[in-house]
């Protein structure tokens, strides 16, 4: 996005961060279970975990956000990791033509971030308890009629020319009950994923589902994007299932929106990466999970000597594929027509190492657990010129199959 990272939330922090920093008990609820965050590759049976944050950097309020972030920098330089989620409205703040936009009916804190002496070497233990773990009564805040309306709207924009592509979305309620890691892990069985992550530290506890990479930074500076955008179902037979993925990678509409997510982040990239290395190694691959496939590609640069996770953030964040193009008119138009805050869905979760590594994923296929049963999560797909509303719902209601709850 078009800000300088040193000018966000400039002169508005009241000159201290130290307020930022939460004891973990105290920051998530006494009530809670070890506090952890842990991320896992359900293909190669990868997992990271974090335990017993010894802080939690907490922002709620706009003012919080960047200190916040800047003391995460502080710690990383200090040889702590990080690892929590950024909610899809803390990108609201770094375009200053968007922070009046930014809602005031957020329920998840714009960052969370726990500060650890490294990975946990023991995996988290679920809760002693015999009910099962289960994720029930999921409710659309749309129906096709309601989408209908919204569809229109955006897509006079985009007749209009005000924006190319604008990512609709909308909540689903639902209910939880069981342990939320006993509940991640049913999840897992269900879809398995690359990026999946449970985070349980401060505001809801999270479990992301998520096939897509934000961005990952490897030790020597090497940024990599893996940008989704494009959907079919999976078929019901070996023959048509085959059909349907090669109809996914040769269709032009598919093609057509994950370029344009690709033009945007290669756009958003070059503002941090050196000169002459910026590429895209690999154009609309499809990827299979049990319920769709996707259609991804892959660009990649080399950072700029010394880029820090605020400086990334504020050229990346949110990711081009959660959004539409151009990025800003599309949040603007998206703001006055979702009748919710995001949250954590759309915005990341990741890690940050000491040595620069960093790996964060786009919060898609994610859902947020409240105290008293409740849950939250969010479906939604790129709108363009030739979309039609029924088919976007459709694919809308598809990717709620990530989950085991049948929608009513």
């Amino acid at each position: 996005m078009p800000h300088d990272p040193s000018q966000i939330g400039s002169g508005e922090a009241g000159g201290t961060t130290a307020s930022l920093r939460k004891e973990g008990r105290e920051a998530a609820g006494a009530s809670r279970h070890d506090l952890i965050a842990l991320f896992r590759n359900d293909l190669t049976h990868e997992t990271i975990t974090f335990s017993a944050p010894q802080d939690i950097l907490l922002a709620e309020k706009p003012e919080e956000f960047v200190p916040a972030l800047r003391q995460a920098e502080e710690f990383r330089r200090g040889g702590k990791w990080l690892a929590g989620y950024v909610s899809y409205e803390a990108g609201y703040l770094l375009d200053a033509s968007l922070v009046p936009h930014l809602p005031e009916d957020r329920r998840a804190p714009l960052l969370c971030l726990g500060v650890f002496d490294g990975p946990s070497e023991l995996p988290p233990q679920s809760s002693p308890q015999t009910t099962e773990p289960l994720l029930f009564d999921a409710t659309p805040a749309w129906r096709l009629a309601e989408y209908e309306e919204r569809f229109a709207r955006l897509h006079h924009h985009i007749r209009m020319g005000d924006c190319y592509q604008g990512n609709l979305t909308f909540p689903v309620s639902a209910r939880w009950q069981g342990d939320p890691l006993r509940l991640f892990e049913r999840l897992m069985e269900r879809q398995p994923v690359r990026y999946a992550a449970f985070i349980d530290l401060a505001g809801p506890v999270v479990l992301s589902r998520s096939p897509e990479l934000f961005f990952e930074v490897s030790a020597d500076g090497w940024i990599e994007t893996l940008p989704m955008k494009g959907t079919m179902p999976r078929g019901k037979t070996t023959q048509e299932d085959a059909a349907l993925k090669e109809a996914l990678r040769n269709d032009p509409k598919n093609q057509a929106e994950n370029r344009m997510i690709v033009d945007l982040l290669r756009n958003d990239i070059s503002r941090i990466s050196e000169v002459g290395t910026l590429d895209v190694p690999e154009l609309f691959r499809v990827e299979s999970y049990p319920t769709v496939h996707q259609m991804v590609s892959r660009i990649r640069a080399r950072l700029l000597p010394g880029s820090t996770l605020l400086e990334i953030l504020a050229a990346l964040f949110p990711c081009g594929s959660v959004t539409g193009a151009p990025k800003i008119s599309a949040m603007k138009i998206l703001r006055s027509l979702e009748v919710a805050p995001r949250d954590v869905y759309c915005g990341a979760i990741g890690w940050v190492a000491p040595d620069g590594r960093m790996r964060f994923n786009v919060a898609i296929r994610t859902i947020s657990l409240y105290p008293g049963g409740e849950a939250v999560f969010n479906v939604g797909g790129g709108v363009v010129f030739d979309s039609t509303a029924e088919a976007e719902y459709q694919e809308c209601l598809l990717k709620a199959r990530f989950t085991d709850a049948d929608l009513t």
